[in-house]
């Protein structure tokens, strides 16, 4: 797989779409959070980043990749089913009785999802303990090359304490294979994520617990975002800790009428927003 920004581009194009889409089907869902991380998971998807095999989901060599903020199962499910682990008419069934595309991801029912989430602050040391060990499996083996293990989080979720557990042992262990993504869009459900109990600023802290930092990047910036994942996964010989890549982004990113409106952080539009919605991104 080579990266092909253009390519990369109509994906998170599509996939926010579906997005809009399932939620409206679904009458239920979170479009704020799904769509302003939506160009992050299409870069590490579709822009030569993870390491992954739809057709055989539990290759054992493959990359992982927690969810940590698993209200935002939409834009998982989409990126997912662009990438061929199950069929795009799926997406339909979201939240729907005896569909596999529940309202937070459940990795008994879906290929392709490494760990049930959606409790906010457990990602991060699930993410840190699957890193620990794939470095202790590769050091037994001899392997040179070792799977790296992606967390994306939401900036509201830097308010739980685990997450301050998780970074301080990923840290002391040196799991350079660990890579944190923050979706840092300054909106939860309460309101302003400054305001309801700030976090920042998150580069400063994770400096101190002795990670690398990637300071605030632009989250919808697709050729940014290629560049500092491979950034933070090709020279971790130069520093042997774990990263963390600060993605500014946009809640609602591409609705305007979504845009930093902390109200759509879980609310499903109409079937008449959702049309206009379409519009916007000029599907018709």
């Amino acid at each position: 797989m080579t990266f092909d920004y253009q390519q990369v581009e109509e994906h998170a194009l599509e996939m926010r779409c579906d997005i809009l889409r399932m939620i409206t089907a679904a009458g239920s869902g979170h479009p704020g959070g799904s769509l302003s991380a939506t160009d992050i998971m299409a870069t590490l998807y579709f822009g030569d980043v993870l390491n992954y095999r739809a057709e055989d989901p539990t290759w054992e060599q493959r990359d992982r990749f927690i969810l940590s903020k698993g209200h935002a199962a939409p834009v998982l499910y989409t990126v997912l089913a662009h990438a061929g682990y199950f069929p795009r008419e799926e997406l339909l069934s979201l939240r729907k009785f005896g569909s596999r595309l529940q309202g937070h991801p459940d990795a008994l029912k879906l290929p392709g999802i490494e760990v049930s989430t959606g409790s906010l602050g457990q990602g991060l040391s699930i993410a840190a303990g699957l890193a620990y060990g794939l470095l202790q499996e590769q050091k037994r083996n001899g392997d040179d090359s070792p799977c790296y293990v992606y967390a994306l989080l939401g900036d509201g979720e830097l308010q739980e304490g685990q997450i301050w557990e998780a970074a301080m042992f990923a840290a002391h262990k040196n799991l350079y294979n660990l890579i944190a993504i923050i979706d840092n869009n300054n909106l939860q459900i309460d309101g302003v994520v400054s305001e309801v109990n700030n976090p920042y600023r998150i580069d400063k802290k994770f400096k101190a617990f002795n990670w690398r930092v990637f300071d605030y990047v632009n989250g919808h910036d697709i050729r940014a975002l290629k560049h500092t994942l491979d950034e933070a996964r090709h020279t971790q010989a130069q520093l042997p800790v774990p990263s963390v890549i600060i993605a500014d982004t946009i809640k609602g990113k591409g609705v305007s009428f979504m845009e930093e409106q902390c109200g759509w952080h879980g609310k499903a539009p109409s079937a008449d927003q959702c049309v206009e919605a379409l519009k916007e991104l000029e599907v018709r």
